[in-house]
């Protein structure tokens, strides 16, 4: 007897060499519980060109036999009809002979498998267990909401392929590195695309979002340095000073494009959530904070209230640099930080804290910091939902 693993392999390589595949759970009513009928399939009109040339028509009835080989093991001779006439208006799947197997009452729930391999002949498998039928739609990639249906034969990517392409598309267009701001865009605009993502998903998944716009940004920009530099590289350089100059010159690109990247991501995340904000608003001794919520209007008006006046500053790493942020915004005690770092010891984080500032991580990162101070660091989505109240932003 067939094992469950290679039963659920077997129908999912059936589906993918047939010409046409259906699949629906098995109801009550296929099974003849109702008391309604003789037992047989029933099978949605949308599924029609499984079993004819053309739909049927009102009035008329009609049917055709096939040879069905199920389970790989045992076959019927079956028949389609359309019941056209009266009051039925269905389609049904019928005779399969004595003993059947699959169509008692404890097959219902059962996920019944049809497919089409030539004109007159098809092979089908019936599924019990939940975790064979979660396998097999998993493999073929639709929901249990999707069934009852014919199944769809496009074969869809995978979204690295697709990333790999759109990467492709845009490396020819250039023969330079693009803008930070266009490369931050591009990478958003690709990920997004690639993994079939919403706006609604961005507000539901803030901290996972930035991280994987991040990843998604340095492989775009290395396939650039893969691109560009690959000449130069292979030409070789006349001697070591040449070398490490140009060296140095990849490197000072690689990290002054890591810190502007980030504040980009972190404005789209912000406009996902429809967010005011405002970037380098220009405040005391003319510094220039990377984020003031709602913005730098509300900032220099002193009857805008302080305690709605929110800052956020944006640091890759901020182990030594945290400081920086103290004083580039006086009417706003509290200062956020937000930071991609992986841990802080734990004295620093006492340091951060009696200065007031809160830190805000990517939730996957929050793991890295001292238990002890895990609360009272702040995720991606803790602070946008905070920023949403105090703004009455639905």
């Amino acid at each position: 007897m067939m094992s469950a693993n290679n039963l659920v392999g077997r129908a999912v390589a059936t589906v993918n060499k047939a010409t046409k595949a259906f699949c629906k759970f098995t109801s009550a009513n296929d099974a003849g519980s109702t008391g309604a009928h003789q037992a047989g399939y029933y099978m949605p009109k949308n599924a029609w060109s499984i079993m004819f040339d053309h739909p049927g028509l009102k009035g008329e009835n009609k049917d055709r036999t096939i040879m069905i080989k199920w389970q790989n093991t045992f076959e019927t001779e079956s028949r389609f009809i359309d019941y056209g006439k009266g009051t039925r208006n269905e389609y049904r799947l019928t005779r399969f002979g004595r003993g059947f197997p699959f169509l008692s009452e404890d097959n219902v729930g059962d996920l019944f498998i049809l497919c089409q391999i030539s004109k007159d002949y098809y092979e089908a498998y019936v599924l019990s267990a939940d975790d064979d039928i979660d396998s097999f739609l998993e493999a073929i990639g639709i929901g249990p909401t999707e069934t009852n249906a014919l199944i769809s034969m496009q074969t869809h990517p995978a979204p690295e392929d697709v990333l790999h392409q759109l990467f492709q598309e845009i490396l020819s267009r250039y023969d330079h590195f693009p803008e930070t701001n266009l490369m931050a865009a591009y990478a958003r605009k690709y990920h997004m695309q690639a993994h079939n993502i919403s706006e609604e998903f961005l507000q539901n998944n803030p901290d996972t979002s930035i991280l994987a716009w991040i990843n998604t940004e340095y492989d775009l920009f290395k396939s650039f340095e893969t691109k560009l530099y690959s000449p130069e590289i292979s030409r070789g350089f006349g001697n070591v000073e040449t070398l490490i100059a140009y060296s140095n010159q990849i490197l000072n690109r690689r990290k002054s494009r890591a810190g502007k990247s980030l504040e980009h991501h972190l404005s789209s995340i912000f406009h996902a959530n429809h967010l005011r904000f405002e970037t380098q608003v220009i405040t005391e001794e003319h510094k220039k904070p990377d984020f003031i919520f709602p913005d730098g209007e509300s900032y220099h008006n002193f009857e805008f209230p302080a305690e709605e006046l929110i800052f956020l500053g944006a640091k890759t790493t901020c182990k030594d640099r945290w400081r920086q942020i103290l004083n580039e915004a006086d009417r706003i005690p509290r200062k956020h930080l937000f930071t991609l770092q992986q841990g802080i010891s734990k004295n620093q984080l006492t340091e951060m804290y009696r200065e007031n500032v809160c830190l805000v991580v990517p939730e996957p990162y929050k793991k890295s910091f001292d238990q002890d101070f895990r609360g009272r660091i702040l995720s991606l989505k803790q602070f946008t939902e905070s920023v949403k109240r105090i703004q009455n932003i639905v």
